[in-house]
């Protein structure tokens, strides 16, 4: 059976590192995939270092779409996954979350009638202002079989009915709902270790564990304005100072570009540590030792909780709930005195951290199921 695995973000080529491990390995016999990247976000720090990190296999098709506006860059990306899917023959398609290239994957694999296996279903911010969430909703609606990483996810898609769901595909195969668990459990477990072997961050910024702060921002509403990242950068600071503690902050190319061309005196702050966008091993290693991480990134609100550290997420709203019920995290957006009382909270009490994204082995779950349906 051969599969075509989509990605175009570096979240995405993190995802399907734990789906490539298990191809290569428990199903090699019963298993070809083949990877295409986009080239949504491409660079030699965003990508291509996480190919080699990660050991995935060097991908077998690169769009080079860049940056552009949505309508562009997903039409773009459309019409070159239709050429890749018909110059060779598909058994399905692996997407992975919420970017354009998933919604450009579900797409033009679905008008020909690929079958469509979307990782990370169910996801919902209820956020229709998202880009994400209308990436995501599109994803479910043209997928054979949404993988729901959590019960939460399982529980909104049977909400909007697709538990009984009368689509039929046109291998006249019913839409199936699986709750799999999360790949990016699955990664956690097999590189934490990997990263405390191979990265020297904490000893090249001199950090002890559970003595800073980490903090990623990233997101176009936090970084494209100027008032909302103010606020965020304010409170970095203020945090900082007001216990002492580092604030490590690895800069996303978009948010140092924004800060090159700002007045932000605050950056000069003795508590706020600017560093260059951070290796996936080294993320990995400042999340598990960091007493608290900010973020507005879903991926890393998720690898805290894995590795059992607050998180104060930097948005109005998130698709990870779990995290916000269970106390593990609190949405603070992008308001100054939230962040500094969210921060205070998460500091001065116990956090538990029961296990809701499965048993770490959703790779071999989703594959077995692509295989027995």
């Amino acid at each position: 059976m051969k599969l075509l695995t989509i990605i175009g973000a570096r979240p995405q080529i993190i995802k399907a590192a734990a789906i490539s491990r298990a191809v290569r390995g428990l199903f090699a016999d019963r298993l070809e995939e083949k990877i295409l990247h986009t080239g949504q976000h491409y660079d030699g720090n965003m990508s291509q270092i996480f190919f080699d990190e990660l050991g995935i296999p060097q991908p077998d098709y690169n769009l080079g779409v860049g940056s552009g506006r949505h309508g562009e860059q997903t039409a773009k990306m459309t019409a070159g996954i239709e050429e890749v899917l018909l110059s060779e023959p598909f058994d399905g398609v692996i997407l992975y979350g919420d970017t354009n290239s998933t919604l450009a994957g579900a797409v033009a694999a679905s008008k020909l009638h690929v079958p469509v296996y979307h990782i990370e279903a169910g996801l919902r911010s209820f956020n229709m202002a998202m880009p994400e969430e209308i990436n995501r909703i599109v994803c479910d609606q043209l997928s054979t079989i949404c993988f729901a990483p959590t019960q939460t996810a399982v529980d909104n898609l049977r909400r909007e009915g697709f538990m009984e769901s009368r689509a039929t595909f046109a291998d006249g195969r019913k839409r199936l709902v699986c709750n799999s668990g999360d790949v990016m459990y699955d990664n956690s477990i097999h590189f934490a270790s990997v990263a405390r072997q191979r990265s020297t961050i904490l000893q090249d910024l001199s950090l002890e564990d559970g003595g800073y702060v980490l903090a990623t921002v990233h997101r176009d509403n936090n970084t494209d304005n100027p008032d909302r990242l103010h606020a965020i950068i304010q409170a970095l600071a203020d945090v900082g100072m007001q216990d002492n503690i580092p604030i490590i902050l690895p800069l996303h190319p978009r948010t140092k570009k924004i800060l090159d061309n700002s007045q932000f005196s605050i950056l000069n702050s003795q508590f706020l540590h600017i560093i260059p966008p951070a290796s996936f091993l080294d993320i990995t290693l400042l999340e598990q030792h960091a007493k608290i991480v900010m973020t507005d990134s879903g991926g890393v609100q998720k690898e805290a909780f894995f590795f059992e550290r607050p998180c104060i997420i930097l948005r109005p709203e998130t698709e990870w709930v779990e995290i916000v019920n269970h106390g593990a995290g609190i949405i603070a957006d992008a308001d100054h005195d939230r962040i500094v009382a969210a921060y205070r909270q998460l500091a001065d009490h116990p956090v538990h951290f029961p296990h809701l994204f499965g048993d770490g082995h959703a790779s071999e779950k989703i594959l077995q199921t692509i295989l027995d349906n």
